[in-house]
């Protein structure tokens, strides 16, 4: 564990590489437009989360329901030791890294000299979760290099630096909101910009009892309607659309067929959505849906088709005494 006289030491310089440009908003406009106008209409899941967004998820995170994070951080914690044992000169790239609290869990179990030596890259689509990361992160391990990536990693995985000794994490079983073959597509990717003796670790939510699922994501408390409605706004805020998050109804259920939580929007009336983006109107019909998220949830099988795909070796998986989650690690 790391020596508590490190938080004395001064700061390392701190670097956000922006690639969110004019270019990527149209893009994501773009994107977001023909989400709308689909039949069915959907909205991409990686626009949740916006600063709101993001501090709606934390609270998700606490919550009794939601397992994912709390049995992950478990997982994390018992194995991180272990995981960290072949760290020098580390470059750790953790995608979607909204979220400091596992990757933390990560770093304080380097040594001194390990800490030292590592360079920490958190890449997001959003500069604003990455901001917090590292100022969070900054704190705590203070001779820690950090230098971030601001571009969406789904699209732009080449933006990882071509070095040897990376880490490459993808906590919270964010693979689960691709489709199928997106996945896989996704695992090919990470395949090839790993050298040999590089590491992924990835973590994904297992199939288990349908209850425990549905309770996941339809909490008492409703935060996770608040957190799924807040999507609108992100949209209004691209896109200039005039959306009232009220006029929409939470949705979620288990997808038995396809393994995973859908999460929808359902118009409790008939409305129309201007946009300056858009030609015409938006229409909704009362009952009508915005697909907002898929949560896929995996199998044994599923972990061996991603090395398969990805042409990595499983060195080791890691899992909560419920086995309703993993963490994989991959070596090249």
């Amino acid at each position: 564990m790391n020596d508590i006289n490190l938080k004395k030491t001064v700061k390392q310089p701190i670097i956000i590489d922006n690639y969110l440009s004019e270019i990527e908003i149209d893009i994501q406009r773009e994107e977001l437009i023909k989400g709308l106008i689909a039949e069915p209409k959907y909205i991409s899941s990686k626009y949740f989360y916006d600063k709101k967004g993001s501090e709606i998820f934390e609270k998700i995170t606490k919550l009794d329901e939601y397992y994912p994070t709390g049995t992950e951080k478990s997982i994390l914690t018992d194995n991180a030791e272990s995981i960290v044992k072949d760290f020098r000169q580390t470059t750790i790239i953790e995608l979607g890294s909204g979220d400091s609290s596992k990757i933390s869990i990560i770093l304080n179990s380097l040594s001194n000299l390990q800490l030292e030596s590592a360079t920490y890259i958190p890449f997001d689509v959003s500069k604003t979760a990455i901001e917090k990361s590292i100022s969070d992160l900054s704190e705590k391990f203070p001779v820690l290099k950090i230098r971030g990536i601001a571009a969406d990693f789904m699209r732009r995985l080449h933006l990882i630096p071509k070095i040897e000794h990376k880490v490459i994490s993808f906590f919270g079983s964010t693979i689960g909101n691709l489709n199928r073959r997106n996945a896989l597509e996704f695992m090919k990717k990470i395949g090839t910009i790993m050298n040999s003796g590089d590491m992924f670790l990835l973590g994904i939510d297992m199939v288990k009892d349908i209850k425990i699922l549905e309770d996941a994501y339809n909490d008492n408390l409703k935060i996770t309607a608040a957190f799924n409605k807040n999507i609108l706004n992100v949209v209004n805020k691209n896109l200039k659309t005039d959306f009232n998050a009220d006029l929409f109804e939470h949705y979620a259920f288990y997808n038995t067929q396809k393994s995973r939580i859908e999460m929808h929007l359902k118009a409790i009336s008939d409305m129309q959505i201007s946009s300056p983006f858009l030609t015409e109107k938006v229409r909704f019909k009362k009952h009508e849906s915005i697909h907002t998220e898929n949560s896929h949830k995996f199998t044994n099988e599923n972990i061996l088709e991603f090395a398969k795909y990805a042409g990595l070796k499983i060195t080791a998986v890691f899992k909560d005494s419920n086995n309703w989650f993993s963490l994989i690690q991959f070596t090249k």
